[in-house]
Formats: C-alpha cells, structure tokens, sequence
C-alpha cells in the first residue's frame, strides 16, 4: 500500500516576516540645507566681487591721475630731446655749408620769424 499522506506544514511559530521595506541608507543634506548653502556662497562671491571692482576702479583712478600728473615731466623730456636734436642739425648744417658763402645756418626758408615746432619726429 501507499504510504499516508503528509502535507508539508510551517515551523512551529511560523515562518519569520517578509521583509518588503526599503532600507535606504541617508543620503546626505536636505534641498533647503543645500540650497541654503548654495546662496550663502554666492552671497560671499557677490561680496567679494564687489570689493575687487572697488579696488580696480580706485587704481584706475589712481593710475589716470598719475599720468596726468606725468605729462608735463614728459613734455619737458620731449622739449628738451627735440632743441638737443635741433642743435645738433645746426650743427650738422653749419659744417656742411661752411664752405658756401652767404648761407646762414638755422635760417628758415619761409621768412616767418615765428617757431614752429617740428611736425615729426626722427627716431
């Protein structure tokens, strides 16, 4: 004969729960703590950019006040390269024409007794 049925039954105490929860570990800061950081920084940044376009407009303010107060040291160099130059084309002039009679050296050739400055500059 067969042998008498058996049905397969749960441990005593039954079996343990189904764990069907996520566990998910934490994931760092929140939206608000992020966004909250985020703002600070470019508050800071805004700041401090601030202050660095402060700073450069005081040093072009300074660096266009210094050329002002260069421009006449600068324009007394000039005027004083620019009679040396002068003289030294007189002289230039007065010992290649030596030798012509009635030439005046440094004469101009337009009769005007006003000074012009030169127009150019020979480098």
């Amino acid at each position: 004969m067969a042998a008498p049925y058996r049905q397969d039954m749960p441990p005593p105490g039954g079996f343990e729960a189904v764990k069907y929860k996520r566990n998910l570990p934490f994931r760092g800061p929140g939206a608000l703590v992020i966004l909250g950081g985020v703002a600070a920084i470019s508050a800071f940044g805004f700041y401090r950019y601030g202050q660095g376009a402060l700073e450069k407009r005081e040093l072009q303010r300074e660096k266009a006040w210094s050329r002002i107060h260069l421009v006449p040291l600068l324009m007394a160099e000039g005027d004083r390269d620019a009679y040396r130059r002068q003289q030294a084309a007189l002289a230039r002039e007065k010992e290649i024409m030596k030798d012509v009679k009635g030439w005046e050296a440094g004469k101009s050739i337009y009769n005007n007794p006003k000074y012009a400055s030169p127009q150019f500059v020979v480098l």
